[in-house]
């Protein structure tokens, strides 16, 4: 019983030793009392809540942008007629082939109050009628008032007793990458969708001289002509196109932007038609020999290979090795940059072309002129406007020059003659040539009139 006695005391002792040596050594804590006084310390910090949501969350409301825009984008209906064969009959033996309507979808933006509503030229090319659903359902029969196939723009009508909810253009050109935009379309008749994304990136070139805003707003099939807006709502492009080995959304869309966009649709309204206001140069890559002495690389600026006869840029003094640096006070890095710059601009505008000439920053006021060079339909031939030289040479008046053809035609020697008649059509510019070349339905019966250097007459049918 004594041994038991002591046992218990010997652990008992070595129970407070442990603890007291734990409390002394290894427990830390710090405790501070907080009561409800106005002496309570207040520390200076630079921190700032972004967000009453948390920590890291940006304020941006995309509610007001929404609200302005869901109304202004209309879901567009285009019907096609195709001439396909049916049956496999038909294909092998040749019937009678009947035209099968075919039904295409989009989106559309509202402009104006009276109804001019613009979209993409894919999405209403070859149609034989349009309708337009507005978002709150109601349906309008559309017309064409005039389309840009190399914008990809189209501009339509409709005609309603009330004034239509509708979008202002935006200056594009203030866009930033990384600014927040919302793709809203109305795909499949579902009444107006709205996507959230930022500005990938601006300038960008899909292999041809158009210039897109990228972003990462989901745009799927169906979202083609619908409006790409800013938070404000204000409209800054047309959503295009999508690059996707899916066929859906992957995280690239286009968009034509309003700057483009808004000068196209007051071209044809206007005029009819788009006009171009050119420099007159010809550019290189950065891979020519020019470009490759000066150290060029693809972010330089644009390298002028050439300059035009009787071009703005002749005029203005611009000179082949020039290095394009800047346009106005937009800084030019590639030729995409350049090239949607000049799409907002008229023949008759002036624009200070800033370049670098072996080192020298030279400021130069060019005077955009119209278009001189078309490549034609159907033959794919270049041609272009006649100089003063050229119509002295050619002992012409009037008349378009051949400057570049198809290899299918090289073996002709057509180059560097004057085109001065199709089908006993007189030819003056390259308006006239576009569009009689335009007409043309079928080969072997289509013949045009040229003039050689020697100033003799040579005639051509098409085959």
């Amino acid at each position: 019983m004594k041994k038991i006695a002591n046992l218990f005391l010997v652990s008992l002792f070595a129970g407070a030793i442990t603890l007291g040596a734990y409390k002394l050594f290894f427990e830390n804590n710090n405790y501070k009392m907080i009561t409800a006084s106005d002496e309570a310390p207040v520390i200076s910090t630079s921190f700032v809540p972004t967000s009453a949501k948390g920590a890291g969350i940006n304020e941006v409301d995309f509610t007001l942008a929404a609200e302005k825009t869901v109304n202004s984008v209309v879901h567009v209906k285009s019907m096609t007629l195709s001439k396909g064969p049916r049956s496999l009959s038909d294909f092998f033996y040749g019937f009678e082939r009947q035209q099968t309507p075919q039904l295409g979808t989009g989106s559309g933006v509202i402009i104006s109050p009276d109804g001019y509503i613009v979209t993409n030229n894919h999405v209403i090319a070859n149609s034989t009628q349009l309708e337009v659903v507005l978002n709150n359902n109601k349906s309008y029969e559309a017309e064409v008032v005039g389309t840009d196939p190399e914008s990809d723009i189209a501009l339509l009508k409709i005609e309603a007793d009330e004034e239509m909810p509708y979008l202002a253009f935006g200056d594009s050109d203030n866009t930033k990458i990384g600014e927040w935009v919302l793709a809203v379309g109305n795909p499949f008749n579902l009444t107006s969708t709205v996507t959230a994304g930022i500005v990938s990136a601006k300038a960008r070139s899909l292999g041809n001289s158009q210039s897109f805003i990228q972003t990462d707003a989901a745009v799927n099939p169906g979202n083609s002509g619908g409006a790409l807006v800013n938070t404000n709502g204000d409209l800054i492009g047309i959503n295009t196109a999508i690059t996707s080995q899916t066929g859906s959304f992957v995280g690239y869309a286009f968009a034509v932007p309003s700057n483009i966009a808004k000068k196209v649709v007051e071209d044809i309204m206007e005029f009819g038609n788009v006009q171009k206001g050119l420099l007159g140069i010809s550019i290189a890559n950065v891979d020519s020999p020019g470009a490759i002495e000066r150290g060029l690389n693809e972010l330089d600026g644009v390298y002028v290979a050439g300059v035009e006869e009787e071009s703005g840029a002749e005029a203005a003094g611009l000179q082949e090795g020039d290095i394009i640096k800047q346009i106005d006070d937009i800084k030019i890095r590639k030729y995409a940059e350049l090239a949607g710059y000049l799409s907002s601009k008229r023949p008759g505008e002036s624009v200070n072309v800033t370049v670098d000439r072996d080192g020298t920053s030279l400021v130069k006021n060019v005077t955009l002129k119209k278009q001189s060079s078309v490549r034609l339909p159907n033959t794919y031939f270049t041609v272009k406007n006649l100089t003063k030289q050229d119509k002295k040479k050619f002992g012409v008046s009037e008349g378009v020059k051949i400057t570049n053809v198809p290899e299918t035609y090289s073996r002709y020697g057509l180059e560097n003659k004057v085109i001065v008649e199709v089908d006993g059509k007189k030819i003056n510019n390259i308006d006239d040539a576009k569009r009689y070349f335009g007409e043309i339905e079928r080969y072997g019966r289509t013949s045009f009139t040229m003039i050689n250097e020697n100033g003799e007459k040579e005639h051509m049918i098409l085959q």
